[in-house]
């Protein structure tokens, strides 16, 4: 049984184009260019923060993240950066009565963004707030303590086979790749891809696939777009 769902945050639920866009402008660089040498800098298996540096070498992110709150600037995203599934994906999962959880690598002014949005989820953590990161096995470990279920009966749903799938599956999670973001297509890892309950396109059929595997009637590996060996 899946009893609880927990989503990523970046690239899963949220839209991030925007928000790399202003730090783009907030650099001086053209939108195109920064993210060119973003999926570079993805691509070549390093963190994607690399990216700052080639710009300018040096860069605090925590600093800057300071100074563009001092400018007016602050890390901000709305209603519209929501993916337009996210909302109603969350909804009719705790209609099922499945539990929903929120757990990504994010800033606390960003949790605090996400509660403000007024999502329907039941618990939401951070990666700031709980004082670890993606993919320590340690946040992993917290959303299972979160969930307050057995790892097997949590699905974590992610866009980054590095940072979201393959950590949960070695906490013993069951796992959904979304494939959206520049992650889910630059970074690959077949066994990690291969052991996914399902690979999705989008977050619109996933409460029905939810519903259908708790009920017994989906065969253990069938997906909304294709069939995982």
């Amino acid at each position: 049984m899946i009893r609880a769902v927990v989503f990523d945050v970046g690239e899963t639920l949220v839209d991030e184009s925007n928000e790399y866009g202003t730090w783009a402008d907030w650099l001086g660089v053209p939108r195109h260019t920064f993210s060119a040498v973003f999926g570079a800098t993805i691509a070549a298996g390093r963190d994607y923060r690399e990216t700052f540096q080639v710009f300018r070498p040096g860069f605090d992110l925590t600093v800057e993240r300071q100074a563009r709150a001092a400018a007016g600037k602050p890390e901000w995203f709305g209603e519209d950066a929501l993916y337009p599934d996210a909302r109603s994906c969350l909804e009719a999962l705790q209609a099922a009565g499945v539990q929903v959880g929120v757990a990504g690598n994010q800033t606390a002014r960003a949790e605090q963004i996400l509660r403000d949005l007024e999502l329907p989820f039941d618990w939401l953590g951070t990666s700031e707030g709980w004082g670890v990161e993606k993919p320590a096995p340690e946040f992993f470990t917290r959303i299972v303590a979160e969930a307050q279920l057995p790892a097997d009966e949590v699905l974590y749903v992610g866009d980054r086979l590095d940072n979201d799938i393959k950590p949960a599956q070695d906490g013993g999670m069951l796992t959904a790749l979304v494939r959206r973001g520049p992650w889910a297509w630059i970074v690959g890892d077949a066994k990690a891809e291969a052991r996914c309950r399902w690979i999705l396109d989008d977050l619109d059929q996933l409460p029905a696939l939810v519903a259908k595997a708790n009920s017994a009637q989906l065969p253990a590996h069938a997906t909304a777009t294709r069939q995982v060996p």
